[in-house]
């Protein structure tokens, strides 16, 4: 009687094996993990920062800014302009011609509706960013010295090079006092 034996069936081989794909099993686990550890700090590095994510969102009081002023708030580390304005400047703003406006906005499309004596506008110059004077201009809204664009009380383009109109944040009334910027 002969017996053949086939190669690599024996038991010593059978533990070779289950040996080798634990050690490739524990090479691949260490790989992935060393991998993670890795690109963690990298993806983490992507998140926004701390000071940045405090102002997501900022609660201003207006209750003492008068008709006819301005405040300057940070939000999202950008100023925002708050000018509570007079019922003349309100009326002068809705009767401006559309078609004297380079990028053409209704000033009720920039303000809400119940609230129009309360202007919010990002107070960055939509031309290099610079930051506009504000009841300063041809305009006696804002007026950014850099490069000598004018914009009106509603934060319009009416002069200069800037291409677009000052920018309006996300915000809502909380009270009749307090605005949420973000």
């Amino acid at each position: 009687m002969t017996t053949t034996s086939k190669i690599g069936s024996s038991p010593a081989s059978k533990e070779g094996e289950t040996r080798r794909d634990f050690m490739v099993v524990l090479a691949s686990a260490t790989a992935g993990v060393g991998a993670v550890a890795t690109v963690w700090p990298f993806i983490d590095s992507l998140n926004p920062a701390a000071d940045v994510l405090a102002l997501a969102s900022t609660e201003v009081d207006i209750s003492a800014v008068q008709p006819g002023q301005a405040i300057t708030v940070m939000w999202r580390g950008k100023p925002v302009f708050i000018r509570r304005r007079t019922e003349q400047e309100i009326t002068e703003a809705e009767n401006t011609k559309l078609s004297d406006l380079p990028d053409p906005e209704k000033d009720t499309d920039r303000v809400k509706k119940g609230e129009e004596q309360w202007l919010v506008v990002v107070g960055v110059c939509t031309h290099l960013g610079c930051v506009p004077i504000s009841n300063q201009g041809e305009y006696n809204g804002w007026f950014c010295p850099c490069h000598g664009s004018h914009y009106d009380i509603s934060g319009r383009i009416r002069k200069g090079p800037a291409p677009k109109n000052l920018a309006v944040p996300p915000y809502k009334f909380t009270s009749e006092t307090t605005i949420l910027i973000g």
